[in-house]
């Protein structure tokens, strides 16, 4: 037919019914009539190009009941589509007595959502999850609102009744496949919504089950099947579904294979990160043959039914790490699931903490990082989980001791573990324990010759041999001997055997570890420039992980330019590492032996003075930072002069990405600084840096640094210093609610910043005593201490700060039931804030109007500033007051009577895992238990109250109470 043909050609026309019915020629929208005239479009869209008779379009548009007129009413209807479709008014045609629309394929977005879905199936079948879940987005972005909206009759009903159906599938769809990549976490707030909304449909409650499992909530999971059975029983006299009954019986037997994402090979599904973080191999491997077999057969015991751990021991620079790898890269095909790499730094001053490599070893592992909890034995129960049924190499290089190892080992059968360290883990229970000695003088001479070339070392094979037995065959010292020799093509084998002839310089026979290595690296240090060995000696004086190379042109008092060729020289030697493009970083025992050579070789003062180029860079590109995101406030006038330039950004998303990324750097320099002469400096590069404080995710790290000030200052009789770490130590700890201390180091500041007469912690410090004394419910201290704070910022002409003091003194006046003038305070506080620009203080403006709105009995207006605040605080990289915002929304709802959607918000709140702490979970969980227990969900609810209490009770909060109060009705029956 005519029609059929049309269809496969290329036309202009779009058409939805996944919302309101609409026809689109190119980008021009088409008049598409009356409600009626629209529910003939859609009738004839929906049939797929086949003609419907007058009959049957009569019954579609009016049902049982139609007008006399009937019939001409769908010939005008039709009249009208044509002139609106004109110059392609064929599109509509008449055959057999009836109409079609013939358009082309994918014109209609019923047919391209098919489409995708059926490209999703496809995908998942064929293992790739993160495409399927890709493409079900895509298909449900599809829909606009109700389907066919506002389109009368029969026909539309029963098409809007399967569309919103099959939209309700396809969110269980992408659900599924959210659950299937490890997204529980995140998925816990939209299941919630989704069962108040449609609270029969079992299988939305059995995902919220695995969900809430999943996430560690194993009481809410078989709280929600109470609450289903319960439903079931009073509305339709039916038991769960056995699926549901299934999944009930599996959390309750704790089901390790519910504990996370199912292995693909069992499912046929799911698609896991499979890592291969080990280091490169280095081509000249050499010898070491029976401990290769050795470890190569350790390993391969894997393949049975136990963990396989090997532990390699020696001192530093005998090669280790070299040996490990070689081994692991052998192994490879043994773990085909993928292969983690750590260094634990566990010879420097600060190994690495195991639960921060659990969370990395979780994330290569395609963990999200809302679903890794927190805790040791929390991320390393996860860890063996989603391990189990894998085989996965992991290798610890560079361990301290075993306590560091343990809670890292995979625990399961098929998995093995390879760990390097300086010292014999005897205590490591089961490991299969090897002492790695230097190489034999025949391995040592391979590996120089493989470095230098069999020409140049065949002619003076004697000279050669001087050279490794002068290097103690210890291969790291061989490896540097030989890589100098072999840049420089003028020396002979005999030039460096001289060189190395020289006692000071020449590797002598190992006595202890750590004077063979700082022999080690006294060959490669004392071939270096002048130029480099002071680059050298000056960066390694530095804490911190590693250096960015604007901060080490800063230490060197040098341009970037020089100082990346000097950088990438040191590199070359081995004597410094590439961390990443513009990184750079020593190894620990590398960074020790630099110290004792700027201590020998570099004068106090050139010390002091590099260390304090690298203070003043941190501190003048920090206070950038802090004024892009917080223009206006007078902070930045009140600093120490730095005589070092920092760094300049373009925009506000530039500046926070330096300040996250140099976060670790940035607060070792500050806590370094704080036992020096910088020590006011060091206490303004923290106030500089308050963000990493305030954004949650550096609380732990910048109260130490700030405890730490705080203690140097006393100890020099700095009251300068020593005011502005306690308002700083103050704030950190008000974020946690640890109210008592929070009070106490205010006070401290505030007495510190009158004895300095310096006005920045005076005001700041005033503002965190009415912030902690308004969470105590001393409302009257509470306004005091903001209006002395309000005083003092208008006497330094400091807008922002005055702004957030009214701002406080609003929510001090919602306590007290002084709506009306929290309103204006607010308001007044906002109005400065929004002068200044879209920022992280126009946020805390807009929350602060949101609180004293709700107050004020106008939740409408308070929705509003909440979730604008929201935004605000999600574009400032801020996740502590972005759950808060999300716990005000949630209370708002709930006031509101909308708890379906109380509760969305309260679980995304949660969701921000590690963000405000103990206290605040608690209290998310209480009105979070609230919402559920309007929406019938009653057994959620008080195992929500249940957790909520046994918090309250840990902190000693009197929140405790309330939720006794919510628990008696229960407990009482």
């Amino acid at each position: 037919m005519a029609g059929e043909k049309r269809r496969g050609q290329e036309q202009p026309f779009r058409f939805t019914v996944l919302g309101p019915v609409r026809a689109w020629r190119d980008e021009e929208q088409l008049s598409t009539g009356s409600p009626q005239q629209k529910a003939l479009l859609a009738a004839l869209l929906l049939r797929g190009g086949r003609t419907a008779t007058a009959p049957e379009l009569v019954d579609a548009v009016w049902g049982e009941d139609p007008p006399e007129a009937a019939v001409s009413a769908l010939r005008t209807y039709a009249s009208r589509l044509r002139k609106a479709f004109a110059p392609h008014s064929d599109v509509l045609v008449s055959e057999s007595g009836g109409y079609a629309v013939q358009v082309g394929t994918g014109a209609l977005d019923t047919e391209v959502a098919e489409s995708l879905a059926a490209e999703a199936e496809k995908a998942r079948n064929s293992g790739d999850a993160v495409r399927a879940r890709e493409l079900i987005g895509q298909a449900l972005a599809l829909w606009d609102g109700e389907p066919l909206a506002n389109v009368p009759g029969p026909y539309a009903d029963t098409q809007r009744t399967r569309l919103s159906e099959w939209r309700l599938v396809l969110i269980e769809t992408g659900l599924d496949l959210d659950l299937e990549l490890g997204h529980h976490m995140d998925v816990v707030s939209e299941l919630t919504a989704l069962t108040a909304t449609h609270p029969l449909r079992e299988r939305l409650r059995e995902l919220l089950m695995l969900a809430l499992y999943r996430s560690g909530r194993q009481a809410e999971a078989l709280a929600v099947y109470k609450d289903t059975r319960e439903l079931l029983a009073e509305d339709l006299g039916v038991d769960p579904c056995a699926e549901l009954s299934e999944l009930h019986q599996r959390i309750l037997q704790a089901d390790a294979e519910l504990a996370a994402p199912v292995d693909a090979r069992a499912s046929g599904g799911l698609v896991f990160v499979r890592p291969a973080q080990l280091p490169a191999t280095v081509a000249d491997f050499t010898g070491r043959v029976s401990f290769v077999k050795e470890l190569s057969d350790q390993l391969a015991t894997a393949e049975g039914h136990v963990m396989a751990v090997s532990a390699v021991a020696g001192i530093g620079g005998v090669g280790k790490t070299t040996l490990a790898v070689h081994v692991a890269h052998a192994a490879r095909h043994n773990f085909p699931d993928g292969q983690l790499y750590v260094d634990l730094q566990g010879a420097g001053p600060v190994p690495a903490e195991p639960e921060a490599v659990l969370g990395a070893f979780l994330r290569a592992l395609g963990v999200p990082d809302t679903a890794i909890p927190d805790g040791v034995e929390e991320r390393a129960a996860l860890y063996r989980s989603t391990l189990d049924n894998r085989r996965v190499l992991t290798l610890l290089d560079n361990a301290r001791d075993a306590a560091q190892v343990r809670p890292l080992l995979p625990g399961t059968e098929g998995c093995a573990a390879l760990i390097t360290s300086r010292i014999r883990m005897v205590d490591l229970e089961s490991a299969h324990l090897v002492d790695l000695d230097v190489m034999s003088p025949e391995e040592a001479l391979v590996l120089f010759t493989r470095i230098v070339g069999e020409e140049r070392v065949a002619a003076e094979r004697d000279a050669a041999m001087d050279v490794v037995a002068a290097c103690g065959f210890l291969p790291l010292a061989i490896r540097i001997a030989a890589s100098r020799l072999a840049a420089r093509r003028t020396w002979t084998v005999t030039t460096l055997a001289h060189k190395l002839g020289n006692e000071r310089r020449r590797l002598d026979e190992l006595r202890a570890g750590d004077l063979a290595v700082r022999a080690t690296f006294q060959l490669g240090y004392g071939q270096l420039e002048p130029q480099q060995a002071r680059a050298f000696r000056l960066l390694g004086l530095a804490d911190g992980p590693d250096i960015s190379l604007a901060a080490a042109a800063a230490v060197l008092g040098m341009d970037p330019f020089d100082t990346e060729e000097l950088l990438e020289a040191l590199v070359d030697t081995s004597l410094l590492e590439s961390a990443a493009p513009g990184r750079y970083r020593y190894h620990d025992l590398v960074r020790l032996y630099a110290r004792d050579c700027a201590e020998r070789d570099q004068s106090v003062a050139d010390g002091e003075a590099a260390m304090s180029r690298l203070l003043d860079f941190y501190l003048a590109t920090a206070a950038r930072v802090y004024a892009l995101e917080r223009p206006g406030d007078r902070l930045v006038d009140h600093l120490s002069p730095t005589e070092q330039a920092g760094l300049d950004f373009a925009h506000q998303d530039a500046a926070l990405d330096w300040l996250f990324t140099e976060s670790d750097c940035l607060l070792a320099c500050a806590q370094q600084s704080a036992s020096s002469t910088r020590l006011r400096r060091a206490a303004d590069l923290l106030a500089a840096a308050v963000d990493l404080a305030e954004s949650g995710a550096n609380s732990a790290r910048f109260e130490a640094v700030a405890s730490a000030i705080s203690k140097a200052a006393d100890a020099a009789g700095d009251p300068y210093a020593g005011g502005r770490a306690r308002f700083l130590l103050a704030k950190v700890l008000e974020l946690a609610n640890r109210l008592n201390e929070a009070d106490a180091e205010a006070q401290r500041a505030l007495m510190l910043g009158n004895a300095a007469e310096d006005r920045v912690p005076v005001g700041r410090a005033l503002t965190e005593r009415g912030i902690v004394a308004l969470g105590q419910k001393r409302f009257g201290d509470a306004e005091t201490h903001f209006l002395q704070a309000i005083e003092t910022y208008r006497a330094m002409h400091d807008a922002p700060c005055e702004a957030s003091a009214l701002c406080g003194l609003s929510r001090v006046y919602v306590e007290m039931g002084r709506t009306a003038n929290a309103v204006e305070l607010a308001r007044q506080g906002t109005e400065i804030y929004a002068s200044l620009g879209r920022t992280l203080r126009l946020a805390n403006g807009k929350y602060s109007l949101g609180l004293a709105l709700a107050g004020a009995d106008q939740p409408a207006q308070a929705l509003e500033e909440f979730s604008e605040a929201l935004a605000l605080f999600r574009e400032s990289r801020q996740p502590l007051w972005e759950a808060m915002a999300h716990q005000r929304l949630a209370e708002v709802r709930l006031a509101l009577d909308n708890s379906a959607s109380a509760a969305q918000h309260a679980e995304q709140a949660l969701a921000l895992r590690g963000f405000g702490g103990e206290w605040r979970r608690a209290i998310v969980l209480t009105l979070l238990g609230k919402a559920l227990m309007n929406l019938g969900q009653g057994g959620r609810a008080q195992a929500c109250w249940r957790e909520a209490l046994s918090l309250h009770e840990r902190l000693g909060a009197s929140e405790a109470d309330e939720v006794r109060e919510l628990l008696a009705p229960t407990v009482a029956a």
